[in-house]
């Protein structure tokens, strides 16, 4: 999970004073990218609308927190696409397929609290029309992607089950180690779950997270505190930090068996639905989660067991990017140059994170905070090279 990200799905974004004059309609990313600028209480969007089609937006953070940048449904809840995890001063692209209709825009500095500078946005033009071979490509992508996420979600449901368990019963050297292997179908499809409004916080906050958006403490990571009580005690030593009791375990840990079931009821739904650029920008978002909360080691701050999570990122980042290969490849010397690039990126990646440890408990990954700043940095070099790529998918994916 990223460092700090409420769901704007949760509630309605308010929009704030301080709006700035917006232009007329300009054209979608066969043109140029429409130029978004965030600061600490301001989303300046260069356009206000644009005809219909593939749009790029070109995000630049000119506050000094990390920032986030939406666009919302005509409802201001729905997430129709979002880019995360942009640096000060950093610049990152959000490209998706739009059809005609009205919109939102806003960005999150911080990416805490609310959305500041909500503004309308509107489409333009004809509905974008796809050819019969890609729309059957595009449609046997999205089918595959939804199978593989309702199966993880499945898989989670039961593997949830037995780590509370063994909590509730005290069992605690088993918790301990089913913890990192509970959480790999979740890290899988993190993207996912966390369009779910308050599921992902309850699921999967960490203690600050929670408390910067005054909120309980529960799920994956309030079990991890108590569990690893000693290293909680260590990383916040200006709090009374106790063990929980059997109440409170039985407490927490029927919770979080009560919210991955509501997760799976959504993933089961018949409004369950994906989209071919939220499956492909999904990829590039478990990426970024890698780089925001696993790289610094924040993300199992007591367990220490982040190489599990970021494995399983990756993962999931290349089962969605095989489910768009074939259709990214079929668009020519573009999509085959960019296919060949991810599939050795990919590999390397994979191949780099074997070196230290694997799921399997005769082998398990080593504990994080053993992992040397060389180490890390060389993690982190590798994680660029295949994030870059994995950036350019959604734009020749996408129907032009």
């Amino acid at each position: 999970m990223r460092s700090i990200r409420p769901s704007l799905a949760r509630t309605a974004v308010l929009a704030v004073a301080g709006t700035v004059a917006l232009t007329g309609c300009v054209k979608n990313s066969d043109g140029d990218a429409i130029e978004v600028t965030s600061s600490a209480d301001a989303c300046e969007v260069a356009s206000d609308s644009v005809e219909s089609g593939t749009v790029t937006f070109d995000v630049e953070n000119t506050g000094d927190e990390v920032t986030e940048f939406y666009v919302l449904a005509d409802d201001g809840l729905r997430i129709v696409s979002e880019v995360e995890n942009i640096a000060p001063g950093a610049s990152r692209d959000l490209t998706v397929q739009l059809q005609p209709g009205d919109y939102f825009t806003t960005c999150k500095p911080g990416m805490v609290g609310e959305g500041v500078d909500q503004k309308a946005f509107t489409v333009t033009g004809e509905a974008v029309e796809v050819s019969e071979s890609d729309q059957e490509a595009i449609d046997a992508a999205v089918a595959s992607y939804t199978a593989y996420t309702k199966t993880q979600v499945a898989e989670l449901v039961t593997n949830v089950e037995a780590f509370a368990t063994a909590y509730k019963d005290g069992d605690d050297e088993e918790a301990k180690r089913l913890f990192p292997l509970t959480r790999i179908n979740y890290e899988r499809i993190e993207p996912t779950a966390e369009s779910f409004g308050p599921l992902d916080p309850k699921i999967d906050y960490r203690k600050p997270m929670a408390e910067a958006e005054n909120m309980d403490f529960t799920g994956f990571h309030r079990i991890e505190m108590d569990l690893w009580l000693d290293e909680a005690k260590a990383n916040y030593p200006g709090e009374n930090i106790t063990a929980l009791d059997a109440d409170g375990r039985a407490e927490v840990a029927d919770q979080l068996v009560a919210d991955v079931q509501a997760l799976y009821d959504e993933v089961h739904s018949d409004n369950f639905e994906l989209t071919i650029d939220g499956i492909t920008n999904g990829a590039s978002g478990l990426l970024d989660e890698v780089a925001t909360s696993k790289l610094p080691g924040e993300e199992d701050e007591f367990s220490h067991t982040d190489l599990y999570d970021f494995y399983a990122n990756v993962e999931g980042a290349e089962v969605a990017y095989g489910t768009v290969r074939d259709l990214a490849e079929a668009k020519g010397e573009e999509g085959e140059a960019l296919v060949a690039e991810l599939d050795e990126q990919f590999a390397t990646m994979k191949e780099l994170l074997n070196t230290y440890g694997s799921y399997e408990d005769a082998d398990p990954f080593v504990s994080y905070d053993s992992v040397t700043d060389e180490q890390r940095n060389e993690l982190a070099a590798q994680l660029t090279a295949l994030s870059e790529p994995l950036s350019r998918l959604t734009s020749v994916v996408l129907p032009k």
